[in-house]
């Protein structure tokens, strides 16, 4: 994804942030979220937000977290960020545009979700209680009840796979169009998601078109 960015997407790669392993811990993601972002981003400028990996349920409240390198799903409100959280720092963006992709599952029913150990998963509707602000737009590999696959034979998310694929062939001259690109990427991971791994995947699109 980052030699996307700079190679297909035309970000300056001192504007991008890469966030692996143990640079990824919880104390990273609201530094970046809340102090960099604010600090670095411009009036009329695009923001591009993508986490891959495991998220979590709140089994308490429903709420979904992402799990960061040191996230615990035992104690998930303490030592994860939710989505909550990063929505409101991402929201309070003087940015035009802000894209957050999501190749992660919150239910703790398997895949790229994970759950405390004896809580049962949770079907979650991640559009409840999760307001957007206008110039922002989510991509999410799946429904708040599914399971986000790896794509293993490609190296992988499966979202993640055909969202760059998409990126790499749209069509046409002019800016890229993540509405095309999602409208690309969405029927194929139901596919793929159907025939490799008989389930039911389907990307979900939160935002203005």
């Amino acid at each position: 994804m980052t030699s996307y960015l700079t190679k297909a997407m035309g970000y300056p790669e001192e504007n991008v942030v890469t966030l692996i392993n143990d640079r990824a811990l919880q104390s990273d993601f609201a530094k970046y979220f809340e102090k960099w972002l604010p600090n670095n981003v411009e009036p009329g400028g695009t923001v591009f937000v993508y986490f891959s990996g495991h998220g979590a349920p709140d089994p308490k409240t429903g709420s979904a977290y992402l799990v960061p390198y040191d996230g615990d799903p035992t104690f998930i409100a303490e030592t994860g960020y939710s989505l909550k959280r990063m929505y409101d720092a991402l929201g309070k963006l003087p940015a035009k545009e802000v894209i957050v992709a999501l190749d992660s599952c919150f239910s703790g029913a398997g895949g790229r979700s994970v759950l405390a150990k004896g809580a049962r998963p949770l079907v979650m509707n991640l559009q409840t209680g999760t307001a957007l602000s206008e110039n922002m737009t989510v991509l999410a590999a799946s429904s708040g009840d599914q399971i986000s696959s790896t794509y293993d034979e490609k190296g992988h998310g499966l979202f993640t796979y055909f969202l760059l694929k998409g990126i790499k062939e749209q069509p046409g001259a002019g800016p890229l169009s993540f509405k095309k690109v999602f409208d690309y990427a969405a029927p194929q991971v139901s596919r793929i998601a159907r025939q490799q791994y008989n389930s039911e995947q389907v990307p979900q699109w939160q935002g203005a078109e």
